[in-house]
């Protein structure tokens, strides 16, 4: 256990590793062995890329280290090169490469998770996004973010969906404020899509969404939106973001009192069943 969490402390406190960064790291290692693999191969990038639906332009990006490659992208090439699984082997550090530096450590918590229990103020948490509120919210982002980063950071929260599907399956928590189930990021019609998929996914049986009425006079949650992680074993994280930046908090006493805050929270917001109503009832408002 103390091996495990003298781990996950190394992890925090590498959370803004320069070696992950396209252009350096895992990524430029990528881009080398690729290229290698190509040239062994006789291909010129035109050909190859033809050959993997690419153009030659993108492969030499992918080449440098300038852009990060997609699973499909990866599997062709793997293919295509006769790699025999020593491109594919590297899917697994791509796709975490594709997250903001701040949010690796979280994505592979999130994926080991046998509980999660998130409570989220001005945005509707991005497990529960659509594809089109994805699109919106990056969008808004200050300073702006390119398109191709904005693609990047959309396929990679879509994989994070993954969750849902996984069995067994985990317990799933999710405690919103008003706010955020108001504010029409991309349009109302984004909005109403966002709203029909809450309803969507509160169906489902490890899933429990509640709402927090703005007119609540008590609120155990003003310290801002937090996220408590349970992992297979007992071991239990706390993460937080804000301006770019995230904590990942390990120590037992501080997740103790996150997670009884969490529980507090919960019982201050409306209940899953009466939660599901006001969603339908804003649905219909709009």
């Amino acid at each position: 256990m103390t091996e495990v969490r003298d781990e996950e402390s190394a992890a925090v406190r590498q959370q803004r590793r320069p070696e992950d960064e396209p252009g350096t790291g895992v990524v430029t290692a990528f881009g080398r062995q690729l290229k290698l693999l190509r040239t062994r191969a006789g291909m010129e990038r035109a050909e190859f890329g033809r050959r993997v639906g690419y153009s030659a332009d993108s492969v030499a990006s992918i080449e440098q280290g300038r852009r990060i490659p997609q699973p499909q992208f990866i599997e062709q090439a793997d293919e295509v090169l006769g790699a025999g699984g020593l491109l594919n082997a590297l899917k697994g550090e791509m796709a975490r490469a594709q997250y903001p530096r701040f949010f690796r450590d979280m994505a592979r918590l999130e994926a080991e998770a046998v509980e999660l229990c998130a409570y989220d103020t001005i945005v509707v948490n991005g497990l529960l996004q659509t594809e089109e509120t994805m699109r919106a919210i990056l969008a808004m982002r200050r300073p702006l973010l390119d398109q191709e980063t904005i693609e990047q950071r959309v396929v990679a929260r879509l994989a994070r969906h993954e969750i849902f599907n996984r069995w067994p399956a985990p317990l799933m928590s999710f405690v919103m404020e008003e706010a955020a189930l108001r504010r029409p990021h991309g349009g109302k019609a984004v909005l109403r899509g966002q709203l029909e998929h809450l309803l969507l996914v509160g169906d489902k049986r490890n899933v429990e969404l509640q709402v927090m009425p703005t007119d609540r006079d008590d609120n155990a949650g003003i310290d801002g939106p937090f996220t408590v992680i349970n992992r297979k074993g007992g071991e239990q994280f706390v993460y937080a973001e804000v301006q770019g930046s995230s904590s990942l908090e390990t120590k037992r006493d501080e997740t103790n009192l996150a997670a009884a805050r969490y529980g507090i929270i919960r019982s201050q917001a409306l209940a899953p069943r009466e939660s599901r109503d006001y969603i339908a009832k804003l649905l219909g408002e709009l």
